[in-house]
């Protein structure tokens, strides 16, 4: 057997074992979350206002404390002045994946989590009309988050946590190419549901 097919047996294995291992409870998991951003600096020179935002996240248990997740999500930052005019919103959204680790403080109680993702998102410049009148294309950012998971029953957890989350994008309006970072703080409550 060659080294890399052994390496996939091993792993299928270790997997197959695990399932059977791990307690009769759902692996499956959807979470909705809203609330606050803060960018940490500006934009491309425009100075954000505390922006607004939500996520929704499919959680799938690999193992008994980590999870992978899948999702989408949305952020809104107006500004008072920008490169591209006044009272322009800056909207980010697109896509959130990654693994969760996930452990209660003592058997079904409370528990803590720490989240690393990736982000496949982009920026829209948006008008007091809202039309997108720039657009700066998806591309690949990060997200860290830590919380709690607060049970409410036996399928209902209710899940506040704070994230950082960081892209960087090229925007091309034609005449010049402006590079913008975005790197802002979010307070977010949201509740969760296994199945």
């Amino acid at each position: 057997m060659k080294p890399k097919e052994l390496v996939v047996v091993i792993l299928f294995s270790f997997f197959a074992l695990n399932s059977f291992a791990q307690p009769q409870s759902s692996r499956f998991s959807f979470e909705i979350n809203s609330g606050p951003s803060i960018a940490n600096k500006d934009l491309g020179g425009a100075d954000l206002n505390v922006g607004a935002g939500f996520e929704g996240i499919f959680h799938y248990r690999l193992m008994p404390h980590v999870s992978a997740h899948l999702g989408w999500g949305w952020n809104k930052f107006s500004a008072d002045q920008s490169f591209a005019g006044s009272n322009m919103d800056f909207e980010e959204t697109g896509y959130i994946f990654g693994l969760q680790f996930k452990h209660p403080f003592k058997p079904n109680s409370i528990a803590w989590f720490v989240r690393a993702s990736g982000l496949y998102n982009h920026i829209e410049i948006e008008n007091t009309d809202g039309d997108i009148i720039e657009d700066t294309g998806h591309g690949l950012g990060l997200q860290f988050a830590g919380g709690l998971d607060i049970p409410l029953n036996s399928k209902w957890s209710f899940t506040p946590s704070l994230k950082l989350n960081s892209l960087s994008r090229d925007l091309d309006t034609g005449d010049t190419e402006r590079n913008l970072n975005l790197n802002y703080d979010c307070l977010r409550l949201g509740f969760s549901i296994k199945f």
